[in-house]
C-alpha cells in the first residue's frame, strides 16, 4: 500500500494542489463574508460557527495530506466533507438572520456544496480496496 500522498492516491499531484488552494480561498472568502455581517446577539455565535467550520475544511485537508495510512487519510477527508456540510448549515442560518446577505451566502453555499461532493467522491474512492483502484483508472 502506498501512503496517502503517493501518486496513486485519490488526491495526488495537481488535484491535491488545486484543492489546497481552493479550500484556502474558500476559508478566506467566508472570513471576508463574515466581517461584513453586523454583530448582534443572534449573529455573533452564528458567525463564529460559520468561520470555524469553513476554515476547518482546509485545515483538515492539510492534515489528510499528511495522513499516516489510507484509513487515516479517508477519515480526515470525511471530516473535510462534514465541515463543508456544516458550513452550508451555518450559511443557511445566517441568511435566516440576515436576509440581505443572501446573494453572497448563496455563492459560498454553492462552493461548500461542491467541496462536499468532491470530498465525498474521494472518500468513496478510498473505500475501494487498494488493488482495485488501479483497475479503475
Amino acid at each position: 500500500m502506498k501512503p496517502a500522498g503517493s501518486s496513486n492516491s485519490p488526491a495526488s499531484g495537481k488535484t491535491r494542489q488545486d484543492l489546497v488552494g481552493r479550500t484556502s480561498r474558500f476559508g478566506v472568502a467566508v472570513i471576508i463574508f463574515a466581517r461584513a455581517i453586523e454583530r448582534d446577539a443572534v449573529t455573533r455565535s452564528l458567525i463564529s460557527q460559520l468561520v470555524r467550520a469553513a476554515t476547518s475544511v482546509g485545515a483538515n485537508y492539510s492534515e489528510a495530506n499528511e495522513a499516516e495510512s489510507r484509513l487515516d487519510f479517508r477519515h480526515k477527508i470525511s471530516i473535510c466533507a462534514k465541515e463543508a456540510r456544516e458550513t452550508q448549515h451555518w450559511l443557511h442560518m445566517l441568511v435566516a438572520a440576515c436576509p440581505e446577505h443572501k446573494t453572497k451566502a448563496r455563492a459560498l453555499w454553492s462552493e461548500a456544496k461542491e467541496l462536499t461532493l468532491i470530498f465525498g467522491a474521494i472518500v468513496r474512492a478510498c473505500s475501494v480496496p487498494p488493488d482495485k483502484t488501479a483497475d479503475q483508472t
